[in-house]
């Protein structure tokens, strides 16, 4: 199917808690968003075993983590893991065809939600300087770009970004 035909049907996407069985597919998932930057690539037992099982994974950490499916096929995936600061957003990924119709900030809300039922004062989030038009969006949601930068010393040659979101007195989130 393509694309455009893909892209009209945005609406039939489902959103889930995530199962360990997801493996698979959120290693394709990330590996193909990865794939769209040159020099990124994903190295799942180095740096993200947690793929492997991510529903067993993510509340020994306290968090959790939803996938996003379209046709029992996982195209978008979000997670947190509680902090001192408050909450880290981790790995929001939306397959290309999927993006630009609400998917990612269906997921970012998820996130945003479950920070403010656990009384966080603000979200923080890590996105490899690459990823040019995830910041665009973190920033349209209200999150500041702090500055910080920290480098991984991994396959892709990561550098982050340090990005935070206040949500003491935050109103309605976008």
């Amino acid at each position: 199917m393509g694309g455009s035909m893909r892209r009209g049907r945005a609406a039939f996407i489902s959103v889930r808690a995530a199962r360990d069985d997801d493996g698979p597919q959120l290693m394709r998932l990330i590996g193909g968003v990865f794939a769209e930057y040159p020099g990124c690539v994903l190295d799942v037992d180095g740096e993200m075993p947690e793929l492997r099982a991510i529903r067993s994974t993510m509340p020994r950490v306290g968090g959790a983590f939803w996938v996003a499916e379209q046709d029992q096929r996982v195209v978008g995936c979000v997670g947190y893991v509680p902090t001192e600061a408050g909450v880290e957003l981790k790995k929001l990924y939306v397959e290309l065809f999927a993006r630009r119709g609400g998917l990612a900030s269906r997921l970012c809300a998820l996130v945003e939600e479950a920070a403010r039922v656990a009384r966080a004062p603000r979200i923080e989030l890590w996105s490899d300087t690459r990823f040019i038009p995830a910041h665009r969006f973190y920033e349209a949601r209200g999150y500041v770009k702090t500055g910080q930068t920290r480098e991984l010393f991994d396959q892709s040659a990561t550098v982050e970004y340090h990005f935070s979101r206040d949500l003491s007195g935050a109103g309605v989130i976008r």
